[in-house]
């Protein structure tokens, strides 16, 4: 018996919400009195064996080429595999991009109960029963798994990660996949800027920026605090900024440590894909904006007279000229 924890990694390098799933994992296996092992499909430059610090005995590596590639069908067979090899009665994967591409398709294929989005370690006393964030995040409830295998899907940046001195057993692991049934011919990606999913800090910008020929300072505070930007569905619609930076409930949802709302109304939509940020910094003009009721902090002010400044005490913070 063990918990399982899938490895997420892009470009050659594992991603941020898989260091929050195996300290996780790593914390459930010790709950449940077990080992903790992780699956790694496709070829990394990192250090395979150092993910040991974050509480993993050992780790499954299907260097195959043909993982390189996110393909939600390869991805839940092999991690079906690897759950067989080593006797995973837990699952658990991060709630992310590709895990709520996986994790349904992995819960089908093993007939095994599935919670995703969950909000924290399970409760184990009388049962098995699983916190997670329903209703956009405005509540949550308590879902119990009675199946043999469950499968975990945890919310990105819900969880600390928690990093050690150990060091894990890297060991080749060759499960049996079919021919792709996808094949990707061209890879578009935007270069040079922090990507939101894997976001510490956000900067986004709302219809109050009046125009995409005002964007500037919002870059130019983002850059200064090592942020992502992003924006509002109503900028991204007016083509002001391009979709992939909008979050929202029909936009990406994000859960970055500080969240920066400059200039946005704060629609109930719009809170649907960002209101599971630590810190709220909402900075608007108009006192009645329905944002101020889930910010942690308000400035109530013209953007145009409160980003230069910010930007101003920013520089002189970093010594920046």
């Amino acid at each position: 018996m063990s918990v399982l924890i899938f490895i997420d990694s892009a470009d050659g390098h594992v991603k941020k919400s898989s260091f929050e799933a195996l300290t996780y994992g790593a914390q459930l296996a010790k709950q449940l009195g077990t080992s903790a092992e992780g699956l790694l499909p496709g070829n990394v430059s990192d250090d395979v064996a150092a993910l040991g610090k974050y509480g993993v005995s050992k780790i499954h590596h299907a260097a195959n080429e043909v993982f390189n590639h996110m393909d939600a069908q390869l991805y839940a067979k092999a991690i079906a595999d690897a759950a067989a090899a080593s006797n995973a009665t837990v699952i658990v994967i991060s709630n992310n991009v590709t895990g709520k591409a996986v994790a349904p398709r992995l819960s089908a294929r093993m007939k095994a109960g599935l919670v995703s989005g969950a909000v924290g370690l399970p409760d184990t006393s009388n049962g098995f029963i699983v916190k997670k964030g329903v209703f956009s995040g405005k509540a949550f409830a308590n879902m119990s798994i009675n199946t043999a295998v469950k499968i975990i899907a945890i919310s990105p940046n819900s969880f600390s990660t928690v990093a050690g001195d150990g060091v894990a057993e890297v060991v080749a692991f060759h499960p049996t996949v079919d021919a792709p049934k996808i094949k990707v011919t061209a890879t578009n990606k935007v270069t040079g800027q922090v990507p939101l999913s894997e976001a510490e800090l956000v900067v986004s910008g709302g219809r109050g920026l009046k125009g995409p020929e005002n964007w500037g300072m919002i870059e130019e505070l983002a850059g200064l605090l090592g942020a992502a930007t992003a924006c509002s569905r109503a900028v991204a619609d007016a083509h002001w900024r391009p979709h992939h930076e909008h979050v929202g409930q029909t936009g990406g949802t994000i859960t970055p440590n500080l969240y920066i709302a400059i200039g946005i109304s704060g629609a109930i939509q719009h809170l649907a894909g960002v209101n599971r940020s630590k810190v709220i910094v909402v900075i608007n003009k108009d006192p009645e904006a329905p944002f101020f009721k889930a910010a942690d902090y308000g400035i109530v002010g013209d953007a145009f007279d409160v980003i230069p400044k910010m930007i101003t005490e920013v520089k002189k913070l970093k010594g920046v000229a």
